[in-house]
């Protein structure tokens, strides 16, 4: 889908032609003289148009606009979330009409406040995707021009190239989520990865079974000896500043399916273990978006990704092994695999001597029963760190909230055969898991983003939601130097 940003005043708006003709009008919205907006101004004053989020008024054929058919669309205050809503019910109007919408004309009113053009963008997006990889009958998006129209084009042109770039990163993330695991094996994520080297400054280096032994990634190897699938770690690089400046590393967890081991799941719902690479997919989308925005920034993303399978080699409860670190691990459940490649990969990070590392997983169920499938668990001992990737998510509309470490917490993952347990008991799952985490991070700043509510939908909407590429790009690239006007480059 091709996004066009434009200047356009009501006058001009009304001029576009477009098969549907979207304009988000503000309270108190004060209209000119053009008949466009003399037309919403009596629609408010007559109370058929009412601008509260969501509330629309659909015209066909108005003598006002080109278009074939209109809709006028309350966003109340204007804040990205309330745009972001309203956007999200006009696509909603228009889904199903007959000739089906290509061309759409989406305009504000008024000046659009800081984040709400960015929210327009991943609005439309996310209503109009379809996924088609896997389907012999393709009937795909049938969204494929959007035009954005804008008072003040100058003040918006950066926004804009981030929302694009955003889309097209979270739209990498849900394609390789979505992909059932046949179709998305380890060596289909590192062939993906490599795709991105295409891409100016990012380069892509993946290591196989014995370049994994010879770095002692024991605990990483334990999880993927039952699967008939190699093993992957993928290494991707993007460089967009000077060596010195130390990077900033995200790391994805890519179990491209999890059975839960030999401590095996519930069948019920077991499908949906294809997307708890959901971690991995997030990096190969920002990756996307950094190499179309080029900024200014050292990025490594890590990617360990296996099956996790109960074969008879398959590791079992019970068993110690040693990882990359040094420190041996009893696994007391297998389903709890996600923390046993991250920790090897977390480990691998150290050589970057990073500014900070981020890990992105679908790690437990826990954190689902704690914050739902509205914001992102996150981690992390280090208060800036933290308040920055709280800024981030609130920023992009991509929400994550904080939850504690105390050490208390770790009690739990004492062992009487290794240095430490894979899992406590099932109380604060979600944070015991991210204590298991931190005792592989004392070297640099970190934080651990658990995806497990977020990163798919179930039910009708089944699907990847591409999260949290928005969270991660928006806390990337406001690490950037600002420029001479005090702006930083998009």
């Amino acid at each position: 889908m091709n996004f066009e940003l434009k200047s356009l005043d009501l006058a001009g708006a009304s001029a576009q032609s477009a098969d549907a003709f979207i304009l988000l009008v503000p309270a108190g919205f004060k209209p000119g003289r053009d008949p466009l907006a003399a037309l919403v101004g009596q629609a408010l004053k007559a109370g058929d148009l009412d601008s509260q989020p969501g509330k629309l008024l659909a015209l066909y054929r108005p003598a006002q606009a080109k278009a074939a058919r209109m809709l006028l669309v309350g966003v109340g205050d204007g804040t990205p979330r309330q745009v972001r809503l309203a956007v999200a019910a006009a696509l909603g109007a228009l889904r199903g009409g007959t000739p089906a919408v290509k061309r759409l004309l989406l305009c504000f009113a008024g000046a659009p406040q800081r984040g709400a053009l960015r929210a327009a963008v991943a609005a439309v997006a996310d209503a109009s995707y379809v996924y088609t990889t896997t389907k012999s009958k393709v009937e795909g998006r049938s969204l494929a021009r959007v035009t954005l129209g804008v008072p003040k084009l100058a003040e918006a042109k950066a926004e804009f190239a981030q929302a694009a770039a955003a889309v097209a990163g979270i739209e990498l993330a849900k394609e390789w989520a979505n992909r059932p695991a046949n179709h998305a094996t380890p060596t289909d994520l590192a062939q993906a990865a490599r795709a991105l080297a295409k891409f100016p400054k990012i380069s892509c280096q993946v290591l196989g079974p014995r370049e994994v032994a010879r770095l002692k990634m024991g605990s990483f190897m334990a999880v993927a000896q039952g699967s008939e699938q190699p093993l992957r770690f993928i290494v991707l690089q993007y460089k967009g500043a000077p060596a010195a400046q130390a990077p900033t590393v995200l790391v994805g967890k890519g179990i491209t399916f999890d059975t839960g081991g030999i401590s095996i799941k519930p069948a019920g719902e077991m499908d949906e273990m294809k997307f708890d690479m959901g971690g991995a997919a997030s990096v190969l989308g920002v990756f996307r978006a950094l190499g179309e925005l080029e900024p200014a920034i050292n990025v490594v993303g890590l990617i360990p990704s296996c099956e996790n399978m109960p074969d008879g080699r398959a590791v079992k409860p019970g068993d110690v092994v040693t990882s990359m670190s040094g420190q041996t691990i009893e696994i007391l459940n297998t389903d709890a695999e996600g923390r046993l490649i991250l920790c090897d990969a977390l480990s691998y990070a150290e050589r970057f001597k990073p500014a900070a590392v981020v890990d992105i997983a679908t790690l437990t169920g826990a954190c689902v029963i704690a914050l739902g499938a509205v914001r992102s668990g996150l981690f992390s001992a280090d208060d800036a760190l933290a308040q920055r990737l709280l800024a981030a998510g609130e920023t992009a509309q991509d929400l994550c909230w904080r939850m504690p470490l105390d050490d208390d917490y770790a009690e739990g993952l004492k062992s009487n055969f290794a240095d430490v347990a894979n899992v406590a008991g099932r109380a604060g799952g979600a944070i015991t898991a991210a204590k298991f985490l931190q005792r592989f991070t004392a070297k640099f700043p970190w934080a651990h983003l658990d995806i497990a509510g977020t990163a798919w939908k179930s039910g009708a909407a089944k699907g990847s939601t591409g999260r949290p590429v928005g969270l991660l790009l928006e806390f990337l690239l406001a690490q950037q130097a600002p420029t001479r006007s005090g702006r930083r480059k998009a």
